[in-house]
């Protein structure tokens, strides 16, 4: 088969009627003047260019020098300071790998490593149910009430207006940065869910008065238990209610209430005191009576258990000796006849009665006495 370029390389024959890539007849060159780009030139200019970059006019020991100066500053820049009251949390491409102590520490820089130092002795507070001036950018602002988060139902169906604050602080670095996308919401929203369990079993008066305390610490613990569940890392330092009040449209009502149920119970205190004054003196004196009858009653049988021993006695004498017992038995009757009698005795003597003139000495004692007085 005939070649149909006889005599031509490929970019055409030796003849003259053959073009060359350029556009060119068999003289070799493009039309007008122009040349194909010459690699070589273009490859030395550009070496060139990148020579002037570099100390030592491009040198391997500039290019050297400059690639080492660049590690030492890219490693230098891994050291990091935690700060007393922080903690170190160092990542490798993101991913948790240890726990540093205050103090100036190394790792990895970026794009390798991250070091993290959240302040883990920090108490944060959170506000529920009002906004205070720092939580709205002014410190001279009246505190803001927020219905829709303070409002809350009790045990007994009535509902309740309670502010509170939450302290809490980080106790576990690594569960707080990872576990939890937003802190701060997550602790507020499950302050909210358990203050509101915590109300609705309590009726409104309990968590008005006598169980404000019970409140706080039962909302504090379950809200403890919900933040270990979602592994969030934070410990929950205080819950302090701040104002606990009905509703602001019933709140006149609700004193008006407050004040008679005061009054009901001062009256009752001031019965129950005079009861209690009233009360134990009767049952002293009732028991006084009771214990002088006891007496009374102990001294009567006593005495007659004695005159009935002694009338035996006297009975067993007279049995044993009759004459001797009848004449001391009328000699003692005698006696306590006679005692208290004005006497005058004669005596008849040995030659005959022995009458003498009446002296009435009783009678002139009496006179005396009478008229020394």
């Amino acid at each position: 088969m005939a070649d149909n370029n006889p005599g031509g390389g490929p970019w055409g024959g030796g003849n003259g009627n053959s073009k060359g890539p350029w556009g060119g007849g068999g003289s070799g060159g493009p039309p007008g003047g122009m040349q194909p780009p010459d690699i070589e030139d273009i490859i030395r200019r550009g070496r060139e260019r990148f020579k002037k970059l570099f100390p030592g006019n491009g040198s391997f020991r500039g290019i050297a020098v400059f690639i080492l100066l660049a590690i030492v500053l890219w490693l230098g820049s891994g050291f990091y300071r935690v700060q007393p009251g922080q903690v170190g949390v160092e990542l490798l491409f993101g991913k948790f790998v240890k726990l540093t102590s205050p103090g100036l520490n190394f790792w990895l820089p970026s794009p390798i490593g991250t070091a993290l130092t959240p302040d883990v002795e920090r108490t944060n507070t959170i506000n529920v149910g009002f906004r205070s001036g720092s939580d709205v950018g002014r410190s001279n602002a009246a505190s803001l009430d927020v219905p829709e988060e303070s409002l809350m139902l009790t045990g007994d169906q009535n509902i309740i207006d309670i502010d509170f604050q939450i302290q809490w602080r980080i106790k576990n670095a690594s569960d707080y940065l990872f576990n939890i996308r937003d802190p701060m919401s997550t602790v507020k929203l499950a302050a909210e869910s358990a203050m509101r369990e915590v109300i609705g079993r309590t009726p409104l008066e309990e968590a008005l008065t006598v169980k404000r305390q019970q409140v706080q610490s039962e909302t504090k613990r379950l809200l403890q238990l919900i933040l270990d569940e979602y592994g969030a890392g934070v410990a929950i330092a205080e819950i302090q209610l701040q104002n606990v009040d009905p509703p602001q449209p019933v709140i006149d009502a609700f004193n008006d209430v407050q004040r008679a149920k005061q009054d009901q119970e001062r009256a009752v205190n001031e019965a129950n005191q005079y009861a209690n004054e009233i009360i134990p003196n009767a049952k002293g004196q009732a028991q006084k009576m009771i214990q002088e009858a006891t007496a009374y009653k102990e001294k009567v049988v006593k005495e007659a258990d004695g005159e009935a021993k002694r009338f035996l006695s006297v009975y067993e004498t007279y049995i044993a000796a009759k004459e001797v017992t009848t004449r001391r038995l009328y000699l003692e009757r005698m006696q306590d006849v006679l005692k208290n009698s004005e006497k005058v005795i004669i005596d008849t003597g040995k030659n005959g009665p022995g009458v003498l003139p009446y002296l009435p000495l009783p009678e002139l004692q009496k006179r005396t006495k009478g008229e020394q007085q």
